[in-house]
């Protein structure tokens, strides 16, 4: 017996037009529709089960139809309710209602909006604190309701609600933490209070919900505080102690961060006062910007380009005030030997040139601008001399230099290796006459004590008496004397062969060490020598 009744294969029939269907024929194919029913049925289950779903849908049913080869049935979306009617003289028939639909009525029908395909965009949230007036955001209205909610109605009038943006709620805790360290960094910053704020800064495990208020706080007061040395100071020390908390993840707001800290290093005027030491905070700067490049430069590959590119800009600008060189030279400088090798040695000697106007008497007759072009040279020389250290700390290490005189008594350098003596003209004119102090006797000094002179005459009494009174030791002392001297000429040339191996290294073309030392000492003189080590300083002269 078939599940499927010879009626409903009636009804199919009459649907497509066959209308003296014979009742056998209908017996005949109620199984097999009962057959290809629960094949059609399995192979959709599958199809559920391979979606990782319970519920059986149309698509299921569409997809098993496309495995049998078989056309879908259109019409039917899993999104739709059926509403079935029941068949009018049959209590236990149904069917779905489809109605005729004239081709005028669609053609005359207006247009369906285009489903949207899935996509990302971005836009702006606010600029500058300010929200921009686009779709994408939500009405300043609607967010000036106080109760969080608003209704409003779509097209067809089906009311829709619209989600305020959620508030960052900080604890009251937070609230008066943040107000007191603002309040001391703007009017107290020379008091012990805000020294113990700023260790609490840099030490404090709960202070991550405050990050984005202090970066915004720090970017706010740089932009309009840069005529207040005592502030834009203590918002560097606040700065240097947010990067100091090992419990804080600052590394999301590094874009507000760097910009004020930027701006310490080079702007053109840093306080309103002449007692202002500008010159530290520009120092300070640049240890901060060096520590950010250090700490996450690994994270972000774009930061220490960038900042070089900022820094060598405003480096050779000649337009830029002599203060804003200093801060990109010393910005540079912080930023370790190799930067300074290719991007400032490279310019300094055109900038030298330019410099070289500011800092004559002669030619700059303010003292103010004569003292700025001092600083810069001095920041210039320091951060050449640590280059050149910086090289040559890469060369294995040096023998210590030779314990002997550089400048012999004629004023010319002294080329002789210690142990080895020259009979020269000029010391045997400036020795004293010596005296003959018996007919057959040895010659001695004027200077000479009496117990030497005695000793002396008996030494030589005890050579003249013959051969055969002499010690039997004496042999043995020569021998030892030779056998001393040669492991020092050994010592010695061992000596001369590692330093020739250093020499020959330093002056490779890859390195240039040696052009970069050369250079430097006729643009700086010996100035320069102080930042070279005593050991390489003496092999270099």
């Amino acid at each position: 017996m078939s599940i499927v009744p010879k009626e409903t294969i009636e009804v199919i029939a009459q649907s497509v037009g066959i209308n003296n269907l014979s009742l056998d024929g209908a017996l005949t194919l109620a199984p097999d529709v009962e057959y290809r029913m629960r094949e059609l049925m399995q192979e959709a289950i599958k199809c559920m089960r391979h979606s990782r779903r319970t519920i059986l849908t149309t698509d299921d049913v569409d997809t098993a139809l496309s495995i049998r080869n078989v056309e879908p049935v259109y019409g039917f979306a899993s999104g739709d309710l059926l509403r079935f009617k029941r068949a009018v003289g049959h209590m236990d028939l149904f069917y779905v209602e489809d109605k005729d639909v004239d081709f005028k009525d669609i053609i005359e029908a207006p247009l369906p909006k285009a489903p949207l395909d899935t996509s990302i965009m971005c836009h702006w949230l606010a600029i500058e604190g300010v929200q921009p007036a686009i779709p994408e955001n939500a009405p300043v209205e609607i967010i000036a309701v106080p109760d969080g909610k608003r209704s409003e109605s779509k097209d067809d009038g089906l009311p829709i609600d619209i989600k305020l943006p959620v508030q960052h709620v900080l604890s009251r805790e937070l609230q008066l933490y943040f107000d007191k360290i603002t309040e001391l960094t703007i009017r107290g910053s020379e008091t012990v209070l805000f020294k113990e704020a700023l260790v609490s800064l840099a030490t404090d495990a709960g202070l991550h919900p405050l990050v984005p208020y202090f970066t915004c706080f720090i970017a706010d007061e740089v932009a309009r505080g840069l005529g207040d040395f005592s502030l834009l100071f203590a918002l560097m020390r606040l700065v240097r102690s947010l990067l100091k908390n090992p419990h804080i993840q600052i590394e999301p707001y590094l874009h507000q961060l760097m910009p004020p800290v930027v701006s310490c290093l080079v702007a053109r005027r840093l306080g309103n006062r002449l007692a202002d030491n500008h010159w530290e905070l520009r120092d300070f700067a640049a240890k901060l910007v060096a520590s950010i490049c250090k700490r996450f430069g690994h994270a972000y590959s774009n930061l220490q380009p960038r900042l070089t590119r900022t820094l060598i800009n405003a480096f050779l600008d000649p337009k830029r005030a002599i203060p804003q060189h200093y801060g990109a030279i010393q910005g540079l400088a912080a930023l370790g030997p190799n930067v300074v090798r290719h991007l400032i040695l490279p310019n300094l000697e055109p900038y030298m040139q330019l410099l070289e106007s500011e800092m004559l008497l002669e030619r700059q007759k303010n003292e103010m601008k004569r003292h700025e072009a001092w600083r810069v040279y001095g920041a210039l020389l320091h951060a050449a001399g640590q280059c050149i250290y910086g090289i040559l700390k890469m060369f294995p290490t040096l023998p210590s230099p030779p314990c002997h005189e550089v400048w012999g008594k004629n004023k010319k350098v002294n080329t002789l290796a210690p142990g080895k003596r020259k009979a020269s003209i000029i010391e045997h004119t400036e020795e004293p006459p010596l005296k003959k102090v018996a007919t057959d006797g040895p010659l001695l000094d004027n200077n000479t004590s009496p117990s030497v002179k005695e000793n002396e005459v008996e030494i030589a009494a005890a050579s003249s008496s013959g051969p055969s009174d002499t010690p039997s030791t004496s042999k043995q002392m020569n021998a030892s004397q030779n056998v001393d001297s040669r492991n020092d000429s050994d010592k010695r040339d061992e000596q001369f062969l590692k330093l020739s191996a250093v020499l020959n290294q330093v002056w490779k073309d890859d390195l240039k060490s040696g052009q970069v030392l050369v250079s430097m000492l006729e643009r700086f003189g010996e100035s320069i020598f102080p930042f070279i080590p005593t050991p390489e300083l003496s092999l270099f002269l």
